[in-house]
């Protein structure tokens, strides 16, 4: 059992290396952070309801994972081919456009949350 959780710890410790790295080192992330801080002010300052600030939660996390996700795929590329190769472009482009999809369908939750606001 102490094994278990020492490791779990480890992973833990890992996870958030992993995290401060993407915050500090990944521009796209720093993008969405600044973003995602922006629409949770219009929250506060709209006081939007429970449900709007789950599904406003829900979203911003999927597009963060999205985009490490994307950022790793990318990395993983350089590393393994690192001059221009049309597979490893490929490999980019369809991982950004899953990043593409979650941030359209983003910006679709929050027109449905905030855009009662604005016409009111």
């Amino acid at each position: 059992m102490k094994k278990f959780i020492t490791g779990r710890l480890k992973s833990f410790k890992y996870a958030f290396k992993g995290l401060f790295l993407l915050v500090t080192t990944e521009h796209s992330i720093m993008v969405q952070l600044f973003a995602a801080g922006s629409v949770t002010a219009l929250g506060f300052y709209y006081d939007i309801s429970r449900q709007d600030w789950i599904s406003q939660s829900l979203i911003i996390g999927i597009v963060l994972c999205a985009e490490g996700l994307n950022s790793a795929i990318e990395q993983i590329c350089d590393f393994v081919h690192p001059d221009h190769h049309s597979k490893i472009g490929r490999i980019k482009d369809v991982a950004a456009g899953a990043v593409t999809f979650t941030a359209i369908t983003a910006l679709i939750v929050f027109v449905l949350i905030y855009y009662p606001h604005f016409t009111s």
